[in-house]
């Protein structure tokens, strides 16, 4: 079949790269792509928010599934405006993706389906947020509500933090995500990420993760997108991955059901481990990045064959996924300047050199600039290995990393770095 990927970062060259090993994957087409994709896929042109044009390329070249890779063309109706036209689409309806695009709706949605989730408050406004603050204790999480770029929650050790970060989503700084606020209560515990397939009606576990969302080593600095990620993730035992599907995603699929928003697509928990359980810390309508990376090293099936059953109600009838026994491990190699302004165009070398040892390098912010690989985004490569255990994996990827002459980049050096600890304790 013919299929059309949307998206142009490191999570999509993962998808594309998968795509392509498919016997039911006749022609990729991504859009807009890649350097990375390109060796994989036919990169095109689309404005993917002229929901007409995407349709009628899709008419044109025949394609049979448009698998959707970030979250803002989905919160926009993307999926609704080809399934309108008769073209299978992996991922959610725009009222679905709420689930994503809005964290009050999330919050709304676990309240009706009793998951377990952080007390929270909603403000549409500085004022009606700085009165809530006040039942809080400190630490407290104040959250954009829409989307943010995975950059829009503020751990606030102060209450002056915390007001300063009410102040700064209302005065703009994260644009129309920050027309309203979430507060929620801080919970203790250890993250981790749980992804699963649905149609619908039928839920399929997709695997774990951990990633390390800020900048620096130790867990330091700002929120970023992710500067790496490993899965599986151990902490997520057999015994919490069934409390998790048994107590937050079923009820999740179902309830969203009887709101007359029935989810198709992957849904991705994150989640804290707490010492009462597992409880969601909020939603994304698509797979992570970098999980995505991780998930797609491992995974052994038919990509192509799981999400065309997904999107055609058809995944109760497919074999679960089968994934590789070992670990993967991603490290991500930034621009200079990330998360704040991003130094771009430096160039990059090394690529080949480090994908030698079975490493994957996919691309995630790059441009070819006169035959010369360079840096376009904050977020740019991102250096993919496999290992018998999260040590193993790790030392093979920042072998690559080394191997890799990006001068205006820089990594963290300690993705991994609770399982390693916890491997070298045993």
């Amino acid at each position: 079949m013919n299929i059309l990927l949307i998206g142009s970062g490191g999570r999509e060259h993962a998808l594309a790269w998968k795509l392509a090993q498919s016997e039911r994957c006749k022609t990729l087409y991504a859009a807009p792509g890649n350097p990375g994709i390109a060796q994989v896929a036919e990169n095109v042109t689309l404005d993917v928010t002229d929901h007409d044009a995407v349709a009628a390329f899709c008419d044109d070249r025949g394609v049979n599934l448009v698998v959707v890779g970030p979250e803002a063309p989905l919160v926009d109706g993307l999926a609704d405006s080809l399934r309108a036209r008769g073209v299978a689409v992996f991922g959610p309806s725009a009222a679905a993706a709420q689930l994503e695009g809005s964290k009050s709706f999330t919050k709304g949605v676990c309240d009706r389906a009793g998951i377990p989730t952080a007390a929270y408050a909603h403000a549409d406004n500085a004022e009606a947020a700085l009165t809530a603050l006040t039942d809080f204790t400190i630490p407290v999480v104040i959250k954009a509500d829409g989307l943010a770029a995975g950059k829009g929650v503020i751990i606030a050790e102060t209450r002056e933090e915390a007001e300063e970060a009410i102040r700064d989503i209302f005065g703009g700084r994260f644009g129309s995500a920050g027309a309203s606020v979430v507060i929620e209560e801080f919970m203790t515990g250890e993250e981790a990420s749980f992804f699963a397939l649905t149609d619908g009606a039928t839920i399929v576990p997709f695997g774990s993760a951990q990633d390390h969302k800020r900048v620096g080593d130790g867990d330091t600095g700002p929120n970023t997108g992710g500067m790496g990620a490993y899965s599986p993730a151990p902490v997520l035992t057999p015994m919490l991955r069934g409390e998790v599907l048994k107590k937050i995603i079923a009820p999740t699929v179902r309830q969203m059901a009887e709101d007359g928003h029935p989810y198709q697509g992957v849904l991705y928990a994150g989640l804290m481990l707490t010492d009462a359980g597992p409880k969601l810390i909020e939603y994304n309508c698509r797979f992570g990045d970098p999980e995505c990376q991780v998930l797609m090293m491992r995974l052994e099936s038919d990509l192509a064959e799981i999400l065309y059953a997904c999107a055609t109600n058809a995944l109760g009838s497919l074999k679960a996924p089968q994934f590789a026994d070992e670990t993967a491990l991603t490290v991500v190699m930034a621009a200079n300047g990330y998360p704040g302004t991003p130094e771009k165009g430096g160039a990059i070398h090394g690529i080949d050199k480090a994908e030698a040892g079975g490493t994957k390098v996919f691309h995630a912010g790059t441009a070819e600039d006169g035959g010369t690989l360079v840096a376009s985004g904050g977020r740019v490569l991102n250096v993919t290995a496999l290992g018998k255990t999260v040590t193993e994996a790790q030392a093979a990827a920042y072998k690559a990393v080394d191997a890799v002459d990006f001068a205006s980049g820089f990594c963290r050096r300690d993705i991994g770095w609770r399982e390693v600890e916890r491997e070298a304790a045993e």
